[in-house]
């Protein structure tokens, strides 16, 4: 098992009001080459169309060191990192042209069967893949902690929320997060770190979902939930 590398320029309309990277187009980006590399190897999107399967992520873990800016060029480096009977890991780096580390991520995925929604077993799925022994971020996946929200924010799924597998894509998750924060705060802060637990999927045809959320300092936590838990983040933030 070999890294997978892209590289990229960033387009304008990828960029927020500083000419930094959108929360969900980063995250867009990470799912763009985990997806490009999961089809190389034959476990992409294609086979699980035809064999009625779906990859879906429990976590993300990503740390920003600098956020990738308007028309710079990068390589996105992704490899499987871990697998066990049921769960597999997933490690991104994203590099400038000097090679220098703007931004680090870990994530975690079950297979699940489309018809049933039940897992399917990763070991015998991916017999003889192989991983990466190489982490780069070392926090655990795992429940986040709860907190006492001090606000309430209601988003409402778009129609466009909606990717291939028939609910609202994690991307989005990302969006709805910082978005509940107010404007004040975004136009004032950068962020430098965001975790998401995502526990429920949301589906296509949900009206609204309301994001809880508690500011700390630099730390804010979140919610995403209905009459259940979807997700929870908590994100690092630091000033423009």
């Amino acid at each position: 098992m070999q890294k997978h590398v892209e590289k990229k320029v960033l387009k304008t309309y990828k960029m927020d009001r500083h000419g930094l990277l959108r929360p969900v187009m980063l995250m867009n980006e990470l799912q763009e080459v985990a997806d490009i590399h999961a089809e190389l190897l034959g476990r992409g999107r294609t086979w699980c169309r035809d064999t009625g399967r779906a990859w879906v992520v429990t976590h993300y873990l990503v740390d920003i060191i600098k956020m990738p800016g308007e028309n710079q060029e990068i390589e996105i480096y992704t490899w499987p990192s871990a697998a066990d009977a049921l769960r597999a890991a997933r490690d991104f780096e994203i590099k400038d042209m000097s090679g220098n580390i703007m931004v680090r991520a870990t994530s975690q995925w079950v297979m699940i069967d489309m018809d049933t929604r039940r897992p399917v077993r990763i070991d015998e799925v991916l017999a003889g893949w192989g991983t990466v022994d190489e982490h780069v971020i070392d926090r655990p996946f795992e429940k986040f902690p709860e907190f006492d929200a001090d606000t309430t924010w209601v988003a409402y799924p778009r129609f466009d929320d909606v990717d291939l597998n028939q609910h609202i894509n994690n991307a989005v998750y990302a969006t709805w997060a910082a978005e509940s924060l107010g404007f004040e705060f975004r136009n004032g802060h950068k962020l430098r770190r965001i975790d998401i637990n995502f526990k429920k999927e949301i589906p296509a045809d949900m009206r609204n979902i309301n994001v809880e959320s508690r500011i700390d300092g630099m730390t804010s936590r979140h919610m995403i939930k209905n009459e259940i838990e979807h997700a929870n983040v908590i994100c690092e933030w630091g000033t423009i």
